[in-house]
């Protein structure tokens, strides 16, 4: 079974991509290559160039017709930036994704996996959703991902069109392989902050201290993305049986089912390096929401899925990840420091 995977040289991309030739999938990527790496494609089928390249994808297709499915990684990721350059999100998280489904419609690839967000959910009070939570998204990052949702929800009704959208939850970790991992030498997210604090030792920021939570820092469902690659390949083998008969589109989260608020996250990361870093609170950016986690058993009703790494591994492996990283992706330059300044890769 051939797998097209946009976005494939990213991080989770590229973990999915790993899991999928684990499982005996073969992964077709297509990636930019915007911060996407190429070391993570080397011996992989690999196109460069952009989802909306209708000549290329459409080349992809010729030279690889027996492809059954793709699974849609590619967007931009940055919530605060997002909020700066909501156009930009627009364009190359939705126009771009209509684009690309066009694309693959015209070559009859009926299968579609969508890499979705819980950052569109409307949390409840005790901050726990499932896939019938309102959907109330409060950055563009969030909005783009919920209007691909509507598109596929819509083009799933009108067009020979099948289509799963994957709502994650947090992804932390590596591949634990070590084939791959993040490719910021200074990403964004939360954990990404922790590990350059303690390699650098400069002092993580701890934003948002005033959220409605048991401890007043946000709260999330960390969930390892070895297990998300694994719901993938999951997805993919029982795609037939998730959607069959009539159904067209289905919603599936992927977490933990376990909130974790971020000073449980900085008490666990603490544990798990042997030694605490020097932290300051700071005000929520701009984006922030206080957060979910999931209380959806669907991913294991339809997919067999449970997730089997923890948090503490999770961590261990971001760590493990950053000491090799750059051993695999060499030295980082000065834009992958400041990547508000580049295309973010396709995830």
């Amino acid at each position: 079974m051939k797998v097209l995977i946009s976005g494939g040289a990213g991080f989770i991309g590229s973990t999915i991509a790993s899991a999928c030739l684990d499982a005996g999938l073969t992964p077709v990527v297509l990636d930019n290559l915007s911060t996407g790496r190429a070391e993570f494609v080397e011996g992989r089928i690999f196109y460069r160039g952009d989802i909306a390249d209708r000549a290329l994808i459409d080349r992809i297709f010729v030279e690889h017709p027996d492809i059954s499915a793709a699974v849609h990684c590619a967007a931009l990721i940055v919530v605060p930036e997002s909020v700066e350059q909501p156009l930009r999100y627009y364009r190359e998280n939705v126009g771009k994704s209509v684009d690309f489904l066009d694309a693959l419609i015209a070559n009859g690839c009926e299968r579609f996996l969508f890499s979705s967000s819980a950052a569109i959910y409307q949390p409840g009070e005790d901050f726990a959703v499932d896939e019938s939570s309102p959907v109330a998204a409060n950055s563009p990052y969030a909005e783009s991902k919920a209007m691909v949702e509507r598109v596929l929800e819509d083009s799933a009704r009108a067009y020979p069109l099948r289509v799963v959208s994957l709502r994650y939850f947090n992804p932390v970790g590596a591949d634990p392989k070590m084939r791959t991992g993040l490719q910021l030498a200074r990403p964004s997210h939360v954990l990404g902050k922790m590990i350059e604090a303690a390699r650098t030792g400069a002092t993580f920021e701890l934003t948002g201290t005033d959220w409605p939570t048991r401890d007043g820092s946000g709260i999330r469902d960390y969930v390892h993305v070895w297990d998300l690659a694994q719901a993938h390949v999951e997805a993919l083998l029982r795609f037939d049986t998730v959607l069959g008969g009539d159904r067209r589109y289905e919603v599936i989260n992927l977490g933990t089912g376990n909130g974790t608020t971020v000073r449980e996250l900085l008490d666990a990361f603490h544990t798990v390096l042997g030694r605490p870093i020097t932290t300051v609170l700071s005000p929520r950016r701009p984006g922030d929401s206080a957060g979910t986690y999931t209380r959806s058993d669907r991913a294991l009703s339809l997919l067999g899925w449970t997730p089997t790494l923890s948090l503490a591994e999770g961590i261990q492996h971001s760590l493990q990840w950053a000491d090799l990283r750059d051993s695999v992706l060499g030295p980082a330059d000065d834009a992958e420091l400041t990547p508000a300044g580049r295309v973010p890769s396709p995830r």
